[in-house]
């Protein structure tokens, strides 16, 4: 199934690039490590970055710019299919400066590595500047409204802003570090107070202007090669099961959310089921393996001391927790074009022309 859909996905989406593009005048990216492309290298007092080899040896000149990945993440494939050169950069690294009066302007990505739905997610006692927690990136959104009204005034501002697109990846590490707190609070309290704190950053988030939501739910994250190290190698059922049950209310929460606000247009991204499948049967995949990391084997973090796989392409993880460059082109190609089965109710590709 992903086999085929990797061989089908680059036709399809130059067939709907041009239109794509001309419909989405900017792109603002928020949530996790699966989205970040380096804002956490601006925070002095965090250790949640990626800013070091092997990260980026597949990106141009070998650049690592802060992303989890060989070379490029979802967020970026994702931009790249709406005609973007990649994901737009991070918001810490403008200094303020949104360059908005120019041309140029066509988005930000607030994305923080380690952070979540929850301001506590990812923050240590001792380290409060940890992480940018998605309370503070809708905020900075804020802030990008405000310039945005200032420079061309609220009506021109709103319509900007209502064409644009919002991508929002984030709740795995919510799930998993709820499940190795000292009090894991119990999945049927757990998940609905996620999707609580969920609607009220999206409500904010409307309140500024953003009308087209691209959601991506969380993956099979008891696959990670993180987690087959505490589960025999095998995958951890408790947290895939979180998973799907993330995916579920959150399914809930968006029809509701779109009923009540007749303007709001989305598309709901089901990352398990993008997923598993390529870990349950490799072999109707281009992956070979499914269950290890590139850099490090899974085992160990990416440094520049951990070993590195040659054959990189072959890979589905590329450290403990991220996806490869390849896994995430697969990945964010299907939810540009994929059915019902990957998005819903209508696909990224489309949300663009809602």
């Amino acid at each position: 199934m992903a086999k085929g859909l990797a061989f089908v996905a680059l036709s399809l989406i130059i067939g709907v690039l041009q239109s794509a593009n001309a419909e989405v005048p900017a792109i603002f990216i928020l949530g996790d490590s699966t989205v970040d492309v380096g804002t956490n290298n601006y925070l002095p007092d965090s250790n949640i970055t990626a800013n070091f080899p092997h990260n980026g040896v597949d990106f141009p000149f070998q650049r690592a710019t802060g992303r989890f990945s060989n070379g490029l993440n979802t967020a970026d494939f994702l931009a790249k299919y709406f005609g973007f050169k990649r994901s737009p950069v991070s918001f810490l690294s403008l200094n303020g400066t949104l360059a908005i009066k120019k041309r140029k302007f066509r988005g930000v990505n607030f994305a923080s590595a380690g952070s979540g739905l929850l301001d506590i997610t990812g923050q240590t006692s001792t380290q409060k500047a940890n992480v940018v927690p998605m309370g503070e990136q809708v905020y900075q959104f804020s802030m990008v409204y405000n310039d945005l009204v200032a420079s061309k005034g609220t009506s021109e501002a709103q319509n900007f802003l209502a064409k644009s697109l919002i991508f929002i990846s984030v709740g795995s590490n919510d799930i998993v570090g709820n499940h190795y707190s000292k009090n894991p609070i119990p999945k049927e309290q757990f998940i609905p107070n996620l999707a609580v704190v969920y609607e009220k950053h999206l409500r904010n988030l409307i309140s500024f202007g953003a009308r087209k939501f691209g959601v991506i739910s969380v993956p099979p994250v008891g696959c990670c090669p993180s987690q087959r190290v505490s589960a025999n190698g095998e995958c951890l059922k408790e947290l895939n099961d979180q998973a799907e049950a993330f995916f579920s209310t959150m399914d809930t929460l968006m029809r509701n959310l779109s009923y009540e606000n007749k303007d709001i247009k989305y598309s709901l991204g089901n990352a398990f089921n993008i997923t598993k499948p390529i870990i349950d049967n490799p072999q109707n995949s281009s992956f070979t393996d499914v269950k290890n990391a590139c850099c490090g084997n899974g085992t160990l973090p990416c440094t520049p001391l951990a070993s590195l796989c040659s054959n990189r392409h072959k890979y589905l993880f590329w450290d403990m927790f991220h996806p490869t460059q390849d896994a995430c082109r697969l990945v964010a190609s299907i939810l540009f074009i994929g059915d019902s089965r990957f998005a819903t109710p209508i696909n990224f590709s489309q949300l663009a022309e809602a």
